[in-house]
């Protein structure tokens, strides 16, 4: 049985990208066993496509904050000797990262990743075996799923399918929105007083407002945002399946490029992304359902122009 390993570590966003590869994989490999090896705040979620036959979680954000406390390289040490513990037949780095080319240098299998012209950090494609050019001006999923076929042998077709059933998770008993405010760059986000009033438009057609977040900063401005609008709520925070779990049951997601807007396009979720500060033709959300694009790089959408959209998508 052939053996192989996908390193994609983080961040949430690249590893949602990185899920139509494995499922082209599974398709065109269908006897193999695959690996992904990520971070182990993912590791949840890439447990639920089922072309994932193992998961090696590595904590590298939590290990940078303490590099070089004695537990901290107790837990390294570990982890490698468990990356290590296989033997694979191919090990495919669509991270293209030097610290993602130094754990697939440490696996043992042939490497393959990206050429010096296509990978973001250069000194990183010296790891590899193999290496292979394919165009930065190509979308990330695109840039996945092309690397992986040229690595693995095999030619993807068909539009990306991410492995995610959204029928596993669906609720009915409830009808609600999920706003996505949150993003870790301050240029991607949209101002709080447009998110209350797209919510004040919202409440109207009846549904449920809910704003998950995954840090303190993000806690408060999902609450001072939701203290202003008749019915939204601030879940408390749960682990990544869970979250998927509440992003595939809802009716609407309207959001910022964020990781999380990038999971509901994987469920085929009806969604309107906002982009202020990011390029939707590289990273823009791709996925079965409805689907609109407003703004761009340095164009911040009205909360007209999204409220419309917003009827349009939600119908």
């Amino acid at each position: 049985m052939t053996d192989i390993l996908f390193i994609k570590t983080s961040s949430l966003g690249d590893v949602v990208h990185h899920m139509p590869a494995v499922t082209d994989a599974r398709k065109a490999l269908p006897e193999a066993r695959f690996a992904w090896l990520v971070e182990e705040a993912f590791a949840p979620l890439v447990r639920l496509p089922p072309a994932v036959t193992d998961v090696i979680p590595v904590a590298w954000r939590r290990w940078r904050k303490s590099l070089f406390a004695p537990a901290t390289l107790a837990e390294i040490a570990a982890s490698l000797s468990q990356i290590r513990r296989r033997q694979y037949d191919e090990i495919v780095d669509s991270q293209g990262l030097l610290r993602s080319a130094v754990i697939a240098r440490t696996a043992r299998g042939r490497r393959h990743g990206y050429d010096r012209a296509s990978i973001r950090e250069r000194a990183a494609s010296a790891f590899y075996d193999v290496r292979y050019s394919v165009s930065r001006d190509l979308h990330a999923v695109v840039r996945n799923r092309t690397l992986c076929g040229q690595a693995l042998g095999y030619t993807p077709q068909g539009a990306p399918d991410f492995g995610l059933d959204r029928s596993r998770f669906a609720k009915k008993s409830e009808r609600y929105a999920v706003f996505l405010h949150a993003t870790a760059r301050a240029s991607k986000q949209w101002p709080e007083q447009n998110w209350i009033a797209l919510g004040k438009a919202l409440s109207e057609r009846g549904l449920a407002l809910v704003l998950p977040w995954g840090s303190a900063d993000e806690e408060a401005r999902s609450k001072r945002i939701a203290a202003a609008l008749p019915n939204a709520r601030v879940p408390k925070r749960a682990p990544l399946d869970q979250v998927a779990g509440l992003i595939a049951g809802a009716e609407l997601v309207v959001g910022v490029d964020t990781g999380l807007l990038h999971l509901a396009s994987a469920f085929g979720v009806p969604l309107v992304a906002i982009f202020t500060g990011s390029k939707p033709v590289l990273t823009g959300p791709l996925g079965i359902g409805p689907i609109a694009v407003l703004g761009a790089e340095g164009a911040v959408p009205t909360v007209e122009e999204v409220s419309a959209t917003v009827a349009k998508v939600a119908g």
